[in-house]
């Protein structure tokens, strides 16, 4: 087996060959805005997995998987020229949901955060139910109390 660091270094240089060759080599028209995300690879270092994103509407989404499926081989090819491993790596392409998660978990924090804001502004003009202070004290008299010293003093 291959220690973990050899393994993370290859996927880092086989997601850089990927991004490059998606930016000046593969000239398909179906090809959108595709961003590399990360890459995955097994221990065995034989299959590699590249996650990415890009940015349209899903037929976009679906044209620019359509178009990283068929470069599949033009692009392993020059994985395996690139790195020079033995066996160059069977790549997987697979659409990256983490920024649709992130964009998702924004919506909900500005969602809290204008619930937050009218629960504040509502609550400057709000009046208490009750007294302000609802709790009981003891009724104190005169010369009774800590102020005028009524105690015993030992």
């Amino acid at each position: 087996m291959v220690d973990a660091a050899r393994a993370r270094k290859l996927a880092d240089r086989i997601q850089q060959i990927v991004a490059e060759m998606l930016e000046r080599r593969i000239k398909d028209p179906r090809l959108g805005f595709v961003t590399v995300t990360d890459t995955r690879i097994t221990a065995d270092l034989r299959d590699a997995t590249v996650f990415y994103t890009v940015f349209g509407s899903e037929a976009e989404r679906a044209d620019s998987a359509a178009a990283l499926e068929s470069a599949k081989g033009i692009i392993r090819s020059e994985v395996g020229r690139q790195t020079g491993v033995r066996f160059a790596p069977t790549l997987t392409f697979k659409h990256d949901p983490l920024p649709d998660s992130a964009r998702h978990l924004d919506d909900l924090i500005n969602a809290a955060r204008a619930r937050d804001a009218e629960v504040a502004r509502q609550a400057q003009t709000a009046a208490y139910a009750g007294e302000p202070d609802p709790y009981r004290k003891p009724e104190e008299g005169p010369g009774e109390g800590p102020e005028s010293g009524g105690e015993d003093q030992a």
